[in-house]
């Protein structure tokens, strides 16, 4: 994605979220299905669990952002880190309703309601904090599905950024107009 150029703290920060979005969704393309549901270890958790989890704190913390506690009442955290969805179109459907919400609850905003005041387990933030405790914490995990999938795919991963070895060329075709920078 193009790096924008924006005064706009709001529209910046959909243009994270959608960045982060992209990056995860094209780390998680490149699993088979099994590898998106394998988990290194008993204390790791797959690319599905943590998809899983994030969809169910985007639902949390989105839903009624403006007017309710961003930690639902009905949302039970623990129950995210088990049992992920069973197939692939199911993950992918509870992965993009969460970002739904997410671009939901923001693509109305405006720099203005930055200042407003929001509760997240019963903790007042400004919208902007609220905004970004969210861009960090799905940035964390987005990372940690790049990382998982690399891993899993081994020498098959095609790189998401810059390749390694290759920041020279990348720099040059920068400035020459020929690749994002983002």
């Amino acid at each position: 994605m193009a790096h924008q150029f924006s005064t706009s703290y709001t529209e910046d920060s959909l243009s994270l979220f959608r960045y982060y979005k992209k990056l995860a969704e094209s780390a998680m393309e490149q699993l088979s299905d099994e590898q998106l549901f394998t988990a290194l270890d008993e204390e790791m958790n797959s690319v599905a669990i943590i998809a899983k989890h994030m969809a169910g704190n985007m639902r949390s913390r989105w839903t009624d952002f403006l007017t309710s506690d961003g930690e639902k009442p009905d949302r039970n955290r623990d129950t995210e880190f088990v049992a992920p969805p069973s197939t692939r179109a199911e993950l992918l459907r509870i992965w993009n309703d969460g970002w739904d919400r997410v671009f939901h609850a923001l693509e109305p905003l405006s720099d203005s309601d930055l200042e407003r005041k929001v509760f997240i387990r019963n903790e007042p933030h400004s919208v902007m904090q609220a905004i970004n405790r969210q861009i960090a914490h799905y940035s964390y995990h987005c990372g940690q599905i790049v990382f998982l999938a690399k891993h899993l795919k081994g020498s098959d991963w095609k790189n998401l950024s810059v390749p390694r070895n290759r920041s020279a060329e990348f720099n040059r075709k920068v400035l020459a107009g020929e690749a994002s920078q983002r």
